[in-house]
C-alpha cells in the first residue's frame, strides 16, 4: 500500500473536498446517487484506499501531541514562524486556529470517505467483503478517535456522509455517544480481521484490538482494556531486539509493528497542500535547520525536546539517544554544522527527523518516506499494565511483567512496586518509552496531570482543543464552543 495509496477518487469523494483555496465554484456533485459506483469489488477496494489516504496526514496529530506536551517546545524559524503551532505550545491557542482546523477539516475528510463505503455497504457482494468493511469501520473509528481526543464532543454521522448542507442541522453528540460508535466498530472489525494481511499497511486484527484497548483506557474502562490488551499480547508481535533500529528504514513495518501508516517519497508536495502529500511531513518539520553533515538531512526545526525531557531517562537507559538528539554532542562527534532556530535546546525529535538516502522528491522537507508507528508493541504492553494495575481489583503482578519486558529491552532492572507507586512508574515508563511519538499530552490529559505538568495549562479548559469558530458559524451557530475558549 505504500506505494499505491493515491488520491484516485478526488471526483467521487467530493462530499467532502479540503479545498487548498477558498475558490469554490457552483458545481453539481456527481456522487449524489452513486448509481455507477459500487458495482464491484475494485470500486470497494479504490474507495478503501480512499480512507486511508488521510491516515497521512495525521503527521500534524503526531507533532501536536508533543508540542502541546510537556516533552518538547515549538521552536521553528521564529517566534512568528507558523503561529498556530507556537499558540498552542504557549496554551493560548484560540478558536480560530489554523492548525487546529486543519486536523478538523482532515480527520472528517477521513470519517466522510469511510462513511460513503458504508452507506452503500449493501450494494453489491463479493468474496472477502467483510474484510473490506472491517477496515473501513477501524478507519472510522480511529478517525473519530482522534477527533474526541481534540475536540471533546463532536458531530456523529454513522453510515452516512455529512453532505454540504447538512451542518445546519446536525448537532454535536456527547463523547459517549462518539465512544460507543468506536467501540462497535472495533470490536466488528477485531472480528473480521485476519492477524496477518497479505498487503503491508493493511489493517489486522491486532490492529484493531489494540486500538480497542486504548479506547477503553481513554474512559477508564480498565477491566475490558485489559481483557483485550492481553489478546494482542498473546498474539503475533514482539518487542525488537534492537531498540535503535526500530525507526530508522529497515526497522518499518517490523514484529513490533501492530499499525504503522505508510509513507512514501515517490511524489513531490507543495505547502499550497500539505495534506496532498504521500510524505510524512512532520519529519521535515522536525529536522535540523540548515543541516550539513552525516546522516540526516535538513529541516525547520520544530517540536523540539526539552532540557526536562531529555533528563527523564534513567541512567544507562539506552533509548534516550535513540529518542532525542544532542545535535551539540553530535556536532563534536562528526563536524556536523547548522543553525539555531528558535527556542533552540540543543536536541532534536532523533525518531522522527529525516535521513539521508530518500529520493529528496519534489519539496524534499515534505516527502520523507518515515512510517509513523501509530500502535507499537511497547506501547501495547504498556497499556496493558496500566490496565492490570489500575483495574478492579488489581492485578500488580501481572502488570509488572509486562511493564519489566519493556524495561528489560532498555537494559533496566525489574519494577517491583504495587498500588499507586506502580501506576506512576508506569506513566514515567511511558513517557519515555514513546517520546516523540504523539500520545504524551493526551497520557496527561487523560490521567489528570496535565495542569500540574504543562506550563499555561488551565483546567477545565485545555483538556480539549475548541472547535475551529468557522466550523461553528457554517453550522449556524449552533453548536457551543467548548468551555473557556
Amino acid at each position: 500500500m505504500k506505494n499505491n495509496i493515491k488520491f484516485i477518487l478526488l471526483l467521487m469523494i467530493s462530499t467532502l473536498v479540503i479545498a487548498c483555496s477558498d475558490d469554490y465554484v457552483d458545481v453539481e456533485s456527481p456522487d449524489q446517487n452513486s448509481e455507477d459506483y459500487f458495482n464491484s469489488e475494485e470500486d470497494y477496494q479504490n474507495a478503501l484506499i480512499g480512507a486511508y489516504d488521510l491516515l497521512q496526514s495525521t503527521y500534524l496529530n503526531v507533532m501536536l501531541g508533543e508540542i502541546a506536551s510537556d516533552n518538547t517546545l515549538a521552536g521553528g524559524e521564529s517566534a512568528t514562524d507558523v503561529p498556530g503551532i507556537q499558540e498552542i505550545d504557549n496554551m493560548t491557542h484560540t478558536d480560530v486556529n489554523a492548525q487546529l482546523r486543519d486536523i478538523w477539516s482532515w480527520m472528517y475528510a477521513g470519517v466522510n470517505r469511510a462513511n460513503y463505503i458504508m452507506e452503500f455497504q449493501d450494494k453489491t457482494d463479493f468474496p472477502g467483503k467483510n474484510g473490506v468493511i472491517a477496515q473501513t469501520r477501524f478507519l472510522r473509528a480511529y478517525y473519530y478517535f482522534e477527533l474526541v481526543k481534540f475536540f471533546g464532543d463532536v458531530p456523529l454521522a454513522v453510515d452516512r456522509r455529512i453532505l454540504f448542507g447538512e451542518e445546519n442541522s446536525i448537532d454535536r453528540a456527547p463523547k459517549e455517544d462518539v465512544y460507543a460508535v468506536i467501540e462497535a466498530d472495533l470490536i466488528y472489525a477485531a472480528d473480521n480481521l485476519p492477524a496477518v494481511q497479505a498487503e503491508t499497511g493493511r489493517v489486522t486484527q491486532g490492529a484493531a484490538q489494540a486500538l480497542l484497548g486504548k479506547v477503553y483506557l481513554y474512559q477508564d474502562k480498565f477491566t475490558e482494556a485489559a481483557q483485550v490488551l492481553d489478546q494482542v499480547v498473546a498474539g503475533p508481535y514482539d518487542l525488537v531486539t534492537d531498540y535503535n533500529s526500530i525507526f530508522e528504514q529497515e526497522g518499518e513495518n517490523n514484529i513490533e509493528s501492530v499499525f504503522e501508516v505508510q509513507y512514501t517519497d515517490v511524489e513531490g508536495a507543495g505547502f499550497g497542500c500539505l495534506q496532498c502529500s504521500e510524505g510524512n511531513v512532520a519529519v521535515g518539520f522536525n529536522g535540523i535547520r540548515n543541516y550539513s553533515g552525516p546522516e540526516f538531512d535538513s529541516g525547520f526545526s520544530f517540536n523540539v525536546p526539552t532540557q526536562e525531557a531529555y533528563e527523564s531517562f534513567e541512567d544507562g537507559d539506552i533509548r534516550r539517544d535513540v529518542a532525542v538528539l544532542d545535535i551539540v554532542a553530535w556536532s563534536a562527534q562528526t563536524g556536523a554544522t547548522y543553525v539555531e532556530g528558535f527556542e533552540h535546546t540543543g536536541y532534536y525529535n532523533r525518531k522522527y527527523i529525516a535521513r539521508q538516502g530518500d529520493l529528496n522528491t519534489g519539496d524534499a522537507n515534505l516527502t520523507n518516506p518515515n512510517n509513523y508507528r501509530a500502535i507499537r508493541f511497547a506501547d501495547v504492553l504498556l497499556m496493558a499494565a496500566e490496565a492490570h494495575n489500575r483495574k478492579n481489583p488489581p492485578n500488580d503482578a501481572q502488570a509488572q511483567i509486562y511493564l519489566n519486558r519493556v524495561r528489560n529491552r532498555a537494559q533496566l532492572g525489574d519494577i517491583t512496586l504495587t498500588g499507586s507507586a506502580l501506576t506512576e512508574a508506569i506513566y514515567q515508563e511511558r513517557r519515555v518509552e514513546l517520546m516523540g511519538e504523539g500520545h504524551r499530552f493526551f497520557d496527561l490529559v487523560r490521567t489528570g496531570r496535565a495542569a500540574q505538568a504543562i506550563d499555561g495549562f488551565t483546567a477545565n479548559k485545555n483538556e480539549v482543543f475548541p472547535i475551529p469558530l468557522i466550523e461553528i458559524q457554517l453550522a449556524g451557530d449552533r453548536w457551543p464552543q467548548n468551555e473557556g475558549y
